[in-house]
């Protein structure tokens, strides 16, 4: 897959650090060259990290990071950009410049804002629109516990409707102690959704050594993803606790 799209379903999910992960397996495991385009970054000013850097910061320098727009303020886009007084991004946009990476590289990811629906210019433009624009299957990142099963199955539905390809979902954050509910959903999500699950991503995974992230990521998605995590295996350490 030359282009793969990166949704969650929904804020502070772990898209980064996923997309981070894929990026840094692509390269050590299969060494692949890759590219990262943020499509819109919000609520980071001029000057300040944001998504983009991050992912180059934790998958290395062989990674490529960039971002096509940046707004002050932590909102969707298309609501950031109108109070910015900023011209949108629009889905085409974002399909143009991801097409013209893949050209220059092995892999091209493409990390959304927010969850799958949220909007990018006052047209409604979305990233599924982006998606669809690529003809680009989509990995989608969402949490672990109480209430993940409910939006994933919605997130997957609207992806499926439209037609596009689910690669499978990524936990974006798994706890160290994972309760009841997040125990059974490794077994429920794929059941709910008919997509497989392709990772689980440790909590704080973002806060190890940039070289640690990067020698630990194949451990945390599957072969689908260049890894070498085994979903039957990490559900059976999870239930014996």
């Amino acid at each position: 897959m030359p282009v793969l799209v990166i949704t969650g379903t929904g804020t502070e999910v772990g898209k980064t650090v996923v997309t981070a992960a894929v990026a840094a397996t692509a390269v050590a495991a299969a060494g692949r060259s890759v590219a990262v385009l943020k499509a819109a970054q919000t609520g980071v000013g001029p000057g300040e990290a944001g998504d983009a850097e991050e992912i180059a910061r934790l998958a290395g320098g062989g990674v490529w990071a960039g971002e096509l727009a940046r707004y002050p303020e932590p909102l969707a886009p298309a609501t950031a950009a109108r109070r910015a007084g900023r011209a949108p991004v629009h889905p085409e946009d974002v399909a143009e410049r991801a097409a013209k990476l893949a050209a220059e590289f092995d892999l091209v990811l493409v990390e959304g804002a927010g969850g799958l629906l949220v909007r990018f210019d006052a047209a409604g433009g979305t990233l599924a629109d982006a998606a669809e624009l690529l003809g680009a299957p989509v990995l989608v990142v969402t949490s672990a516990g109480l209430g993940t099963l409910n939006v994933s199955e919605l997130t997957v539905h609207e992806l499926q409707r439209r037609g596009l390809e689910v690669a499978g979902l990524v936990v974006g954050s798994w706890p160290a102690d994972p309760d009841l509910a997040a125990r059974c959903n490794l077994l429920d999500l794929p059941d709910v959704t008919g997509v497989p699950l392709l990772g689980a991503v440790p909590e704080a995974a973002a806060s190890l050594p940039p070289e640690t992230f990067r020698t630990r990521s194949p451990e945390w998605l599957a072969p689908q993803l260049d890894g070498t995590w085994d979903a039957e295996a990490f559900r059976t350490r999870a239930a014996a606790g």
